[in-house]
């Protein structure tokens, strides 16, 4: 038997002890030493999910990573005692989607966590889609278990940068000062981008921001016009990145740009507040463009890794709180609330 953290309907979290899963031939099975929560986990907690129906509800976590507890005899490339994570979007392998690299858009999608149980447990099966497609990568050796579960939401990120197209010298606004926005921040610094203003509303967000990043130019929530006239010298800015669940940001977002910017739809809107209004004509007359980004492809996944592992995006600095599975509802409540930055579970020592 092993704990799992179970969503068992609306608000309803339960840590329940549950069978070991057992795997096929063709899986594998992870013994997870790290997982964080994401977004996701919170709005399905918030909202409830209907994967959490049956079978004593779903075991949520989708940014998780360990080491191989067991190999199916069907299995090569992995052994047992292989530090790997795993990108949790798992496709069908052979539509034309997957096909085209992109299996995380497969319309017969499942993804850890979220479409069938997750990492918030002491071991999770990996199907066999994921281990044939690739899902599953190999933790370099400098690589810690929390920094590679943290490969997840930093490729979610790169996905949206390579459509917002920065160019050096580009100035970027992220509306969003949590671990995210933060992201966003240190990835667009990668791109080349010569000047990075952070918006928020809560002071402790901005706070956490300024003392990781110092250079980033933090904005209160009664100095975004000025902020952006004065940085911009009246002209806007040229890529503005809506890293939280807020229609105003995005309205907002689309008047701020510059002749040819670009707005970055990154977070997702509530059901009851999805159908935002927009000046069209600004998208017009100033050649605008409004994209959105979900998920991300393995190649961005990987190159992730990569990142972390050459020291060229830092994510270590954003975890600031770790539980045991056992503290699962404070942990969503702390992370609902707010609190610190990127919020998560130890299992079984690092």
């Amino acid at each position: 038997m092993m704990t799992a953290v179970r969503l068992i309907g609306k608000q309803s979290l339960e840590v329940q002890s549950v069978a070991v899963p057992q795997i096929e031939d063709d899986e594998l099975l992870l013994r997870v030493r790290s997982g964080f929560i994401c977004g996701t986990d919170l709005r399905m907690y918030k909202n409830g999910h209907a994967h959490t129906q049956g079978a004593g509800g779903l075991t949520l976590g989708h940014e998780v990573a360990g080491e191989i507890a067991a190999v199916g005899r069907a299995v090569s490339r992995y052994s047992e005692g292989m530090r790997v994570t795993i990108d949790p979007n798992i496709g069908c392998g052979v539509c034309d989607v997957c096909v085209s690299g992109n299996t995380q858009m497969c319309p017969d999608l499942r993804a850890l966590g979220i479409h069938i149980d997750g990492g918030f447990a002491e071991y999770v099966r990996i199907p066999r889609q994921a281990v044939q497609q690739g899902n599953v990568a190999v933790i370099p050796e400098n690589v810690s278990f929390d920094e590679a579960a943290l490969a997840e939401p930093l490729s979610c990120v790169l996905n949206a940068a390579e459509r917002c197209a920065t160019q050096p010298g580009d100035i970027v606004l992220v509306v969003g000062a949590g671990p995210i926005g933060l992201m966003h921040g240190r990835i667009q610094r990668m791109f080349g981008a010569g000047m990075i203003l952070v918006h928020d509303i809560n002071e402790q967000r901005l706070q956490a921001c300024r003392e990781r990043e110092p250079q980033f130019v933090t904005i209160g929530p009664d100095e975004l016009d000025t902020a952006v006239a004065q940085y911009s010298g009246g002209k806007g800015v040229d890529v503005c990145i809506t890293a939280a669940p807020s229609p105003e940001a995005q309205q907002r977002g689309l008047e701020l740009l510059a002749l040819n910017g670009r707005l970055m739809l990154f977070g997702g809107l509530p059901k009851d507040r999805q159908n935002v209004l927009f000046n069209s004509n600004l998208i017009h007359y100033k050649q605008l463009i409004v994209s959105g980004t979900t998920r991300q492809n393995l190649r961005q996944y990987r190159a992730c890794i990569d990142f972390i592992a050459k020291g060229i995006v830092t994510v270590s600095d954003i975890i600031t709180h770790r539980f045991a599975l056992e503290d699962a509802e404070r942990a969503f409540d702390d992370a609902a609330a707010g609190t610190g930055l990127k919020l998560g579970f130890s299992v079984g020592g690092q």
